[in-house]
């Protein structure tokens, strides 16, 4: 009860200090108070036309009706996943209860649309797949257990990235039966107000090991989005011609659907292209920039799989580059990694090439916004440190999991230990619906964290000073002067240089706040893309002094690893502040973004050798630093 009543007192702390009214700090006469209230009324949340809410989510959520998911063992399909989701508790496929800290807001179950419920029938023998010789030996192998089982399940799952699949798991009779019965258990769960399932799917291109998957979302109820069967890479490995059927989908029905990229680390360097278009060899043109932005608006910058913001070889002079990088080679591990990939798989970089090619071009095709997403394939969305069940059902709790191999080739492996406890995906929505999300989704009014539910708002404008940073409603004013993450400044007016208001709330459950960082992107004179990180605000500041380098000194530590536990008497619970751009040219593009970075917890390695016993690999960090990335917002002169 105690913990309960703290945990209570913690979350109105937090609230109220950042979005309560404080008496003491206004400052108006009686007679000008009276005058706004006669304009706006008394209560200042009356009439509000911004979101003033978060919503958080996951966009990359697999059941057992991904083919890979269900042969690695997972038996949980989608009714599970919206269960867990909406804070039920549920069993795990291994027999381990499992439950959320707090109910997520939505859900995206984004299973594989290549062989969407193929491998449910494969392995129940359904008589009709039977006929096909291919199936019936997959379906015995499966069955037989042990390693044979395993060369199967891989045998399966390349054959699958390869485009080589029977013919009888493209029959559009089965496949409709499928995604029919995905649609009604997605409508069934549907609680518009209090939890949204959002109906989508994930398209798989793996041309040569290569990862180039995108998710798509729909707007759209169950009835829209029954009408066309999602597009599957037996068609195409082209993302080009998943824009064309999303154009075909909006022409056929009239609704709406948007994709973003799965992050882009295990591409070996072609999710983000500069002059070539990796798929069909063409050169980049003004068409493939404007296809791009337009269907594919935001990006998953960090999930399961590692982090996808930044990498230490492209950000050299950043301190927090190195979190959780996946840095070993393509999907399925056939072509190590290069230093010269790093480039055209990393958000940043993206972000500033994406000025590079508008320059050139006339449309920016990485004017991206981002999110968090699991990428799980258990049905369990689970992004916290001390409630992760891993990437797929062998990856679920025990002492041992952090000993296994995710995946190898030719000795070229990653190992359990590293799968990435992250994330979620803020929504910055007027309400609780698939409409709502998708159209915030759509401004790219949203932001990513790698597990914690940090509350962040960013604004970007030519007016905030630093009286706005002491608003106890920040939102009101950065909407009144500015405009909020994934917006635009247009050209400067003279003599200015564009001004942020950021804020950020502590997770209640997680760790302190260490600081709050701008990450700024530009193109120079020269068309050279530069970029910089600035410390906005952070703890402690009386006492943490910046050089003259603009670097301060770090938080420190205060992560009990034997104990799996932390103390917050470092950092802070709230950080707010009002940022003026001291390196502003007004004659040069740029994007600015804030990354709100935490104390060091305890790491999901940390909790399993607390609660099983054991000792980790020595490989293994026992620590982390959360963070949380916001959508960026532009300047075109």
């Amino acid at each position: 009860m105690k913990s309960t009543i703290f945990v209570i007192v913690l979350i109105f702390l937090c609230t109220s200090g950042f979005y309560a009214q404080q008496v003491g700090e206004m400052t108006m006469n009686p007679k000008e108070g009276e005058n706004i209230h006669k304009k706006r009324g008394y209560s200042p949340y009356a009439g509000r036309y911004f979101p003033t809410q978060v919503y958080w989510g996951d966009t990359h959520l697999h059941t057992s009706n991904s083919l890979d998911a269900r042969a690695f063992g997972t038996t949980l399909g989608p009714e599970e996943a919206y269960r867990l989701a909406r804070g039920e508790e549920i069993t795990a496929t291994h027999g381990e209860k499992v439950k959320l800290s707090r109910p997520l807001d939505w859900l995206v179950v984004a299973d594989h649309s290549d062989g969407m419920g193929a491998m449910n029938e494969i392995i129940k023998g359904s008589p009709n797949l039977m006929r096909d010789p291919t199936v019936k030996d997959w379906h015995n192998r499966v069955n037989e257990g042990g390693k044979t089982a395993l060369m199967a399940t891989m045998d399966i799952i390349n054959s699958f990235a390869l485009g080589k699949i029977p013919e009888i798991l493209l029959d559009d009779e089965f496949s409709q039966s499928i995604w029919d019965r995905y649609i009604e258990t997605a409508e069934k769960y549907n609680d518009p107000g209090t939890f949204t399932t959002i109906i989508g799917y994930e398209w798989t291109s793996t041309e040569n090991g290569n990862n180039l998957h995108r998710n798509v979302l729909y707007r759209d109820n169950g009835n829209l989005a029954r009408q066309m069967l999602p597009y599957t890479t037996s068609e195409s490995f082209n993302p080009e011609d998943l824009w064309k059927w999303m154009e075909q989908y909006e022409a056929k029905t009239n609704g709406n659907v948007l994709a973003l990229a799965h992050n882009g680390n295990l591409s070996n360097g072609i999710m983000f292209p500069v002059e070539v278009n990796p798929a069909n060899g063409k050169p980049l043109d003004g068409n493939y920039a404007k296809d791009r932005i337009k269907w594919e608006p935001l990006y998953e910058i960090t999930q399961i799989k590692g982090d996808g913001e930044t990498h230490p070889f492209l950000s050299p002079n950043d301190e927090f580059a190195d979190y959780e990088n996946w840095e070993k080679g393509n999907l399925n591990l056939s072509v190590p990694k290069s230093k010269d990939m790093l480039q055209y798989e990393y958000a940043r970089e993206a972000l500033k090439n994406g000025l590079k090619i508008e320059a050139k071009l006339g449309t920016n095709p990485y004017k991206f916004g981002v999110v968090g997403s699991t990428d799980s394939h258990t049905s369990l969305a689970t992004a916290e440190e001390d409630n992760f069940f891993g990437k797929h059902s062998g990856n679920e709790p025990s002492a041992h999991r952090a000993t296994g191999i995710v995946g190898e080739f030719e000795g070229n492996k990653i190992f359990d230990w590293e799968l990435v406890a992250s994330g979620y995906a803020g929504v910055w929505a007027t309400e609780n619906t698939r409409e709502a999300l998708f159209d915030a989704m759509a401004r790219k009014e949203v932001y990513a964290t790698t597990g914690p539910r940090i509350l962040v708002r960013f604004f970007g404008g030519w007016d905030f000073s630093a009286e706005d940073a002491r608003n106890r409603l920040p939102a009101e004013v950065g909407y009144t002067k500015g405009v909020p993450m994934g917006g635009d400044l247009r050209k400067a007016p003279s003599g200015k240089s564009p001004t942020f208001l950021v804020g950020a709330l502590k997770d209640p459950y997680g760790g302190n706040l260490d600081r709050i960082q701008i990450v700024k992107g530009w193109l120079d004179k020269s068309g050279k893309t530069q970029e910089k990180v600035y410390n906005v605000v952070w703890s402690d500041m009386d006492q943490r002094k910046a050089d003259k380098n603009g670097k301060i000194p770090d938080v420190g530590n205060s992560v009990d690893v034997k104990n799996a536990t932390w103390s917050n008497t470092i950092g802070r619970a709230e950080l707010i502040s009002v940022w003026k751009d001291p390196d502003f040219d007004p004659k040069l593009r740029a994007f600015y973004y804030a990354r709100v970075i935490e104390i060091p917890t305890p790491r999901w390695t940390a909790y399993d050798a607390k609660r099983f016993g054991v000792e980790m690999p020595k490989e293994s960090p026992m620590t982390t630093t959360e963070r949380a990335y916001t959508s960026p917002i532009w300047y075109t002169p």
